[in-house]
């Protein structure tokens, strides 16, 4: 059987990583997790791609939050409230729409809440991005809202600039959230910042990034998104972090969350996807990048991008083509001035 060839080859690859890396992925050949893989592995390969709920096999995760919280000039509410509209007419899995932190950190996310209320139903799910308890309690409030979002870093610096707190204050956070997402039906998505490095000339090295994930697993967490916040990701080092954790940890989604020049979009892709990755963050356009990360951001990957290679692999996406067009369209005007500064 074919199934049974791929699990031994990915128990012999696993077995050489272990030799040549084996600080790294060692937990990746515990008995338990090896064995939970080959099942997951089965599934995958005699589940159909398309399943119930819009739920698809790859899942698309459209951030307008992202694109729209660095940018100087206040988008008003009512185009907000039309942009996010279109997009949830296109059913992307996820639609990543606000956020609940201050108004003085992040200024254009200030009407989160007067938005939400002006949301047309959608099969798409909602995520809000929160820093602290008090924000996630604001959104957990709203049955809407199924995912709760939260960015965790491997650098002691971004995680200061971007929550102010320290990273073991975060990890005490992320109980108290998780209990609370328990409480209010919602589900945790912890985003890895700085995954991939960061900008600060703070150690780094592949085995934090699986430490961190660890961690998070031991936390009950379901969804983790390795997250290249400043752009500087290279495809040996995505083929490595998702060839190492997701066999290591077959229960988790672990998705993407990149950021990216244009001329690495592609390659940045195609490294997560054969390597694994089925759930992939974009913006429109390639707009956005965190505020708190540097003074000049580097961009989202764009929807568009990922889209357009998914397509060239026949894979169905289950969205809507005509509302994509549309809020394409529509996000030039809403981006008009970002569009007219980049000429």
């Amino acid at each position: 059987m074919p199934e049974l060839h791929l699990i031994f080859f990915l128990i012999t690859r696993m077995r050489k990583n272990h030799r040549t890396r084996q600080g790294f992925i060692i937990f990746a050949l515990e008995k338990q997790k090896l064995i939970a893989y080959c099942i997951h592995v089965l599934k995958t390969l005699l589940t159909p791609q398309k399943m119930a709920n819009n739920s698809f096999a790859l899942k698309l995760v459209e951030c307008p939050r992202d694109a729209m919280q660095g940018l100087h000039g206040f988008i008003p509410t009512a185009t907000k409230i039309k942009y996010l509209n279109a997009l949830l007419a296109v059913n992307f899995h996820t639609l990543d729409f606000g956020s609940f932190v201050s108004p003085k950190a992040i200024p254009q996310l200030r009407d989160t809440a007067e938005v939400l209320e002006q949301l047309q139903p959608s099969q798409s799910e909602l995520l809000a991005i929160v820093a602290n308890l008090k924000g996630a309690e604001q959104a957990a409030q709203y049955k809407r809202i199924k995912y709760l979002g939260f960015p965790l870093s491997v650098s002691e610096t971004f995680q200061k600039r971007n929550t102010n707190k320290s990273i073991e204050e975060s990890m005490l956070l992320l109980s108290e959230l998780q209990d609370l997402c328990h409480k209010h039906d919602k589900i945790l998505v912890v985003y890895i910042s700085m995954g991939f490095g960061n900008p600060y000339g703070e150690l780094y090295a592949p085995n934090m990034v699986g430490e961190f994930v660890q961690k998070l697993d031991q936390l009950k967490v379901q969804i983790v998104s390795l997250s290249d916040t400043t752009g500087v990701a290279k495809p040996e080092l995505i083929t490595e972090l998702y060839e190492t954790l997701l066999p290591a940890f077959p229960h988790l989604e672990i998705g993407a969350h990149f950021h990216s020049v244009p001329q690495r979009i592609t390659e940045k892709i195609k490294s997560a996807y054969e390597a694994g990755c089925r759930r992939f963050d974009g913006a429109m356009r390639g707009f956005g990048g965190c505020p708190m990360a540097a003074d000049d951001l580097t961009g989202n990957l764009p929807t568009e991008a990922l889209v357009a290679y998914f397509r060239s692999k026949n894979i169905e996406l289950g969205i809507n083509e005509i509302a994509f067009e549309d809020a394409y369209k529509m996000s030039a005007s809403v981006f008009a001035e970002e569009i007219r500064q980049s000429l």
